[in-house]
């Protein structure tokens, strides 16, 4: 199957660029002695997991259940950063298998109580990083003396133990003005660590980092690790950031145009149901452009919907011609594709990419597959 045989609208991976994204962070984090443990939530794919592995990272970041479960087979080292406020999340990460090393990112004393209570119970550990706001405004507590009465409570509580501090550093390139957003950043870390330093809980492990800041992260004194995800495909906010480059961009949906009658616009097949509604945290117009044509927006998207602005351009597309298009943020698209279909060259025939992780049900698999990286 070659993309032209392709039903559309689909996500495509071009395989080269993907790995060798993948390489890429792998050598800086090898270069600046951290640790990188990439969250999940962009590929979902054991597939793409293994790779990131096998490159050199030391464990995996996870947001539901569903990734935790499915990312046990790819490795025995597991991070999961969303706060489990719900039982069922709470059960289910108890139940994960015995021999698998997880830690958890939390901000609240009840959400850790519930948590080594059934890691107590279950009989295993869970490592906790205290999730402290690094500016994000999202979680995390504000004050070191918070994080230190979260650290004591984990260091002492049953089915707990205080590995150190998780923090999502939220800053935006390059308008937000990068250097003193790292210096502040800098400041307000080092206030945690030395805070819980003399309390004699230093923490062994500062969780940290994001795509737009993956490159500044051996700025950041003190950081261990750092879990960017989206740095696999890219997307046109990372590079509109400048964190990438165009020919680092490794997904779009394949689209076909189904109609020219409105002058100067051409309407495709992949709407908010294929590239997703989000917007630019930029505030830049539209839902994504055109990976070979970047001149070209998306101005608008219905469900199944996607008008192209051809304001800009002197191309003009036919009916039935297929584009592919970059949204704006690869992890909502992948998320709503049923699989991705991937390539080794330009051109080249096409293979189906599974998405294991995606959804929210018990994976099946989970109970009968080993936790290993080197499962089959």
């Amino acid at each position: 199957m070659t993309l032209q045989d392709l039903e559309t609208p689909a996500g495509i991976v071009d395989l080269a660029r993907a790995r060798a994204n993948i390489d890429r962070t792998a050598r800086y984090c090898r270069e600046h002695g951290i640790s990188w443990r990439p969250h999940v939530k962009t590929h979902k794919s054991l597939e793409m997991a293994r790779l990131q592995i096998a490159a050199g990272a030391s464990g995996l970041t996870v947001a539901t259940p569903r990734e935790a479960e499915v990312m046990a087979r790819a490795t025995d080292d597991l991070l999961f950063a969303h706060p489990p406020a719900h039982p069922a999340k709470i059960r289910r990460l108890a139940a994960l298998p015995g021999e698998l090393t997880v830690r958890v990112a939390l901000d609240s004393l009840s959400v850790l109580r519930d948590l080594c209570r059934a890691g107590a119970a279950a009989g295993r550990t869970f490592g906790i990083l205290v999730e402290m706001d690094a500016g994000a405004r999202r979680t995390g507590v504000l004050q070191p003396a918070d994080a230190l009465r979260l650290a004591e409570a984990a260091a002492t509580l049953p089915g707990g133990r205080f590995d150190g501090l998780a923090l999502y550093p939220g800053i935006r390139l390059p308008r937000a003005g990068l250097a003193p957003a790292l210096a502040r950043l800098a400041r307000r870390l080092e206030s945690f660590r030395a805070a819980l330093a003399r309390a004699g809980l230093p923490p062994r492990i500062v969780s940290g980092g994001s795509t737009p800041t993956l490159w500044n992260s051996h700025r950041i004194p003190g950081l261990t690790e750092i879990r960017p995800g989206t740095c696999i495909y890219n997307d046109r906010d990372i590079v509109g950031m400048g964190a990438a480059a165009p020919e680092q961009l490794a997904y779009s949906v394949l689209a076909t145009v189904v109609s020219t009658a409105v002058p100067g616009q051409a309407v495709v097949d992949a709407g908010s149901k294929a590239i997703s509604r989000e917007v630019l945290g930029s505030g830049d117009p539209g839902f994504g452009v055109l990976l070979d044509r970047p001149g070209v927006l998306v101005r608008a998207v219905n469900e199944e919907h996607g008008m192209l602005d051809l304001a800009a351009t002197t191309w003009r597309p036919a009916v039935g011609e297929q584009v592919r298009i970059v949204p704006n943020h690869v992890c909502v698209s992948v998320n709503l594709q049923d699989r991705l279909w991937g390539f080794e060259r330009p051109g080249g025939p096409l293979r189906p990419i599974a998405l294991d992780a995606r959804g929210r049900a018990p994976d099946p698999a989970s109970a009968a597959q080993p936790s290993r990286a080197s499962a089959p």
